[in-house]
């Protein structure tokens, strides 16, 4: 599986999180896990951000087919 895979597999969920102000970036860990972290804009919506366990099931639904899943995941904290 190649990083463009991955890329392609995530492409719905960063655009929809860049619609609330949100920057998804991804990094490969041990094994078949990627790293989520999502950075809060300048003005993002704080109450469009779902919890963590939340988003780490939508990431690893969205990576379903490409035999990658979430090993750590990062959100911006709460204002």
């Amino acid at each position: 599986m190649s990083a463009d895979e991955v890329e392609a597999a995530l492409r719905v969920l960063r655009d929809t999180l860049a619609t609330d102000g949100y920057e998804l970036v991804w990094s490969m860990e041990d094994g078949n896990q990627i790293g989520i972290r999502v950075v809060a804009g300048f003005e993002a919506c704080a109450d469009c951000l779902v919890p963590p366990e939340l988003m780490k099931s939508i990431v690893d639904s969205k990576l379903g087919g490409t035999g990658y899943s979430v090993g750590s995941i990062t959100l911006p904290a709460k204002s």
